[in-house]
């Protein structure tokens, strides 16, 4: 079975050609001030435009308002809404119901108690992403470039499709695939040359690395 990619935090017009020749599944944007990879809605529009459709655009949103919700809808097209905040369980059943869009809800792990926290949100959202906690208080939801260990979700009786997250790069996702069983993996600041600048060769790299095959542009 193919491994499914998703590129998170597009910033520019420059990141769509080695997505789409790369063949990934899902491209990510961020809407969330506290992160480097925020963009305005109709600077992400622009960008969303040139996406095809069998390439499912994400938005990345943080403990949103139902008005910041009525807004993004308003201005760009969601194919998947993906929420990254402390939002709880209750939360997201009342967003995946009002807004109609199918939900990703991340969940961070750091010992095997947060485990529950996966069976809690499989009630709840489509699909999960798994991911390691914030190093600190400050740090932005998700692109820390922060692993966890990935035996803790080895052999998990999963409910929805997940995708994993957290540090991946070209070093290490052939092993995060094989101990933790992912068949979906989300990758960040592992194809940035810095925060929020994405590196076209390491977009190539990552997806290669995956499935096996050259993906060189």
């Amino acid at each position: 079975m193919t491994v499914k990619i998703k590129i998170c935090g597009l910033t520019n017009l420059r990141d769509v050609e080695p997505c789409i020749r790369s063949s990934v599944d899902y491209v990510g944007f961020v809407f969330h001030k506290g992160s480097k990879r925020n963009l305005e809605l109709l600077e992400a529009a622009k960008i969303a435009t040139l996406i095809p459709k069998e390439v499912l655009k994400v938005a990345l949103i943080v403990d949103p308002l139902d008005s910041e919700l009525d807004n993004l809808f308003s201005n760009f097209p969601v194919d998947v809404l993906q929420l990254h905040g402390e939002e709880r369980p209750e939360r997201v059943s009342i967003i995946r119901t009002k807004f109609k869009v199918p939900v990703i809800k991340s969940v961070s792990l750091r010992t095997k108690q947060d485990l529950i926290k996966i069976r809690d949100f499989s009630l709840v959202a489509d699909q999960l992403l798994i991911d390691a906690e914030k190093p600190d208080k400050l740090s932005p939801p998700g692109g820390n470039g922060v692993t966890f260990d990935w035996k803790l979700i080895s052999g998990f009786d999963w409910k929805v499709p997940w995708m994993l997250a957290g540090g991946l790069d070209c070093s290490n996702v052939q092993e995060a695939i094989a101990t933790s069983g992912a068949k979906q993996v989300d990758v960040s600041s592992g194809v940035e040359s810095r925060p929020g600048i994405k590196d076209t060769k390491l977009i190539y790299d990552f997806v290669s690395t995956v499935r096996g095959k050259n993906y060189d542009g």
